[in-house]
């Protein structure tokens, strides 16, 4: 039973470590715990002289970055609610989200002020610079300084309830679309404590921080959990291309590795299967006993990769291919593939790389009960619902949402589709909502893509669709409008590319189109006049 927010156990960590290694920004400076909380507390400083209160909602976007984290801590430790907001969204998007979480202040990098309007955001009261706490924008005057800032290692946190909100993270961006998911300090306390019980650390192993932190995946598990037992956290800061991951893992040597399957898979379609596809490795594999050395020389050598001083690597965000998987048992490797989402902030399920089959992702986590709904969930996939202590209390300021998503007696609709053995290990099956996860873990609503294609004038309706690991329009053209203008296909074909470059243009990498593909009949449709998307995802 969860019975401590989250703070708590911030306020211990601070007392116990207060000279370790708290962060470092990879290549750059690094603090302890001591003047990360100096830091806090210049900046509890600046609240006070803002007139923030408690429960407000401040704001945060940039890079990964220790003022990143100290910025996030001492938002929760001063009573308010974080909002975090993922760096690459375009600049509209980021105002939709600063406006309709109603935060009053904002925390953002110079690159991404840059890109964006003070006057679309007439909530707020002011900015602050992530890299140095300046404050770079303000409508309302600051109080004179009052010099409460100590060099005390234990910087002021205050009390607040367990049920109250302690981040409101949004799983999209665009007006129309929005998501924000309310997660208190039960539902932020239930996930670090129960990584303590089951992804063990001690005071001073490292971490690297590459996942985006405005996610609750590499929030949770590379950042909030890792700095409550006095760990090292390094924060990469920069695109976690592979080859930049090899270096940092290497000068790093983190104990405790989360990734998304991309990583994983590349590196093993890169560096491992061209080797084991040699005809003379295929001999060797098939001989009982040698196969062992090379599948023993093969863990080594992939290890390595990872810096060769991490307990397990977990994987989430997407499913892992099941080759891959197969192989890296065959190898020992230390894996494992969990799930979550991030209105359980985000843990769903996990079990340790020893036990956790091929293509489960685990065993519900103590904080949370689970149900297929289906009448027999050992082989008839349904969908998978989840209740307890993690799931959040709703999406701000959209009731429609949340009682969508969320039954009468407290039970979450995952939107994805899977079954359960007897052993209790999940297995997920597909998703019964039009969402995509991208191959960083990122999640994709077509529906806002599309929302954008169907605003080109050749253009009748749209589906945005995944085809290998890309994205692919498909449109049926405005036929009327094209005889019209007296526009030929080949004509269609050269608008349709210049609107995929432009429209690329106004999105953040991970939703960029790759292609259009043109359709000469309109999309079958319900009779609700709704688009059968499901025929058209596979084609």
């Amino acid at each position: 039973m969860v019975n401590e927010r989250y703070t708590e156990l911030l306020r211990q960590s601070f007392r116990e470590n207060a000279q370790r290694a708290a962060f470092t920004n990879y290549e750059g400076n690094t603090l302890t715990y001591a003047e990360v909380a100096h830091q806090i507390q210049h900046l509890h400083d600046l609240f006070r002289r803002a007139g923030i209160q408690p429960q407000e909602h401040v704001a945060l976007i940039g890079k990964n970055s220790a003022n990143w984290a100290i910025s996030y801590l001492a938002t929760i430790t001063y009573g308010c609610v974080v909002v975090p907001i993922l760096p690459n969204f375009i600049g509209s998007d980021v105002h939709h989200i600063v406006n309709h979480s109603s935060s009053v202040w904002l925390f953002a990098g110079i690159q991404n002020m840059e890109q964006l309007d003070w006057g679309s955001m007439p909530g707020l009261k002011g900015a602050i610079s992530l890299d140095d706490f300046s404050v770079i924008a303000q409508r309302v005057v600051l109080h004179p300084e009052v010099n409460t800032v100590t060099l005390n290692d234990v910087p002021y946190i205050a009390d607040v309830s367990l049920p109250a909100n302690m981040v409101l993270l949004y799983t999209s961006g665009t007006m129309g679309f929005s998501r924000g998911v309310m997660l208190n300090h039960l539902s932020i306390s239930g996930n670090i404590q129960y990584a303590r019980t089951y992804m063990p650390l001690v005071p001073g192993d490292r971490i690297l921080s590459f996942l985006p932190l405005a996610h609750a995946y590499g929030c949770a598990i590379e950042f909030l959990y890792p700095f409550t037992l006095g760990c090292h956290i390094t924060f990469l800061g920069k695109l976690p291309t592979p080859p930049v991951l090899i270096k940092a893992f290497g000068e790093v040597r983190p104990r405790l590795i989360l990734s998304v399957p991309l990583i994983i898979e590349k590196i093993y379609k890169k560096q491992l299967k061209p080797v084991l596809e040699k005809p003379t490795m295929k001999v060797l594999m098939a001989i009982p006993g040698i196969n062992k050395l090379i599948y023993k020389k093969v863990n080594k050598k992939l290890s390595a990769v990872f810096g060769d001083n991490f307990h397990e690597v977990v994987i989430g965000g997407a499913p892992l291919n099941e080759d891959v998987q197969r192989f890296l048992k065959k190898i020992k490797f230390r894996f494992t593939v969990g799930y979550g989402m991030t209105e359980c902030g985000p843990l769903i399920s996990y079990a340790g790389w020893k036990v956790n089959p091929v293509n489960s992702c685990g065993r519900v986590v103590d904080q949370l009960s689970i149900k297929i709904d289906s009448d027999n969930p050992e082989t008839k996939v349904g969908e998978i619902l989840v209740k307890g202590t993690n799931v959040m209390t709703g999406y701000y300021r959209n009731p429609e949402a949340t009682d969508e998503a969320l039954t009468s007696d407290g039970w979450l609709r995952t939107g994805d589709l899977g079954i359960i053995d007897r052993k209790g290990f999940l297995y997920i099956k597909g998703r019964s909502k039009s969402m995509i996860l991208g191959a960083n873990g990122q999640n994709i609503y077509p529906e806002e893509i599309e929302s954008k294609i169907n605003n080109f004038p050749f253009v009748s309706e749209s589906l945005v669709v995944e085809r290998r690991d890309n994205l692919v329009a498909l449109v049926y053209p405005d036929l009327d409008w094209a005889d019209a203008h007296k526009i030929s296909e080949e004509q269609i074909n050269h608008l349709m590319e210049n609107a995929r470059l432009q429209l690329n243009k106004e999105l953040p990498a991970f939703m960029r189109i790759s292609g259009f593909q043109l359709f000469k009949t309109e999309f079958e449709k319900t009779p609700k006049k709704s688009i059968k998307r499901f025929l058209y995802q596979n084609s």
